[in-house]
This record gives structure tokens, C-alpha cells and sequence, in this order.
């Protein structure tokens, strides 16, 4: 895994477990962290293109 990829995913998954013990029961942390991951996914092509590393 790229460096930019790892440390984007790092930031993303490192926000979701800071609010994680806010967000209550386990299907909603994991509704939520499903869809983190895929806006994650989405988001990084656009942000490496907007940064010109793509």
C-alpha cells in the first residue's frame, strides 16, 4: 500500500474510533463505519487528483 493511501485511510479510520464510543450501540458503529469506508474510498481518487498526484 502507498504511503498517501495508507495515511489517508489512517486519518479517516482514526476519526471514526475517536467518535466511535459516542455513536452508541454496535450496529450503529458498524453502519457507520461501513459507510466511512466506502465515502473514504470514494473521496481518495478526488483528493490525489486535486493534490496532483494522480
Amino acid at each position: 500500500m502507498e504511503p498517501i493511501t495508507a495515511g489517508f485511510y489512517g486519518i479517516i479510520c482514526g476519526a471514526l474510533a475517536a467518535l466511535a464510543p459516542h455513536l452508541g450501540r454496535v450496529w450503529v458503529r458498524l453502519i457507520s463505519g461501513a459507510i466511512v469506508g466506502v465515502a473514504a474510498s470514494w473521496a481518495l481518487p478526488m483528493v490525489r487528483s486535486s493534490l496532483g498526484m494522480y
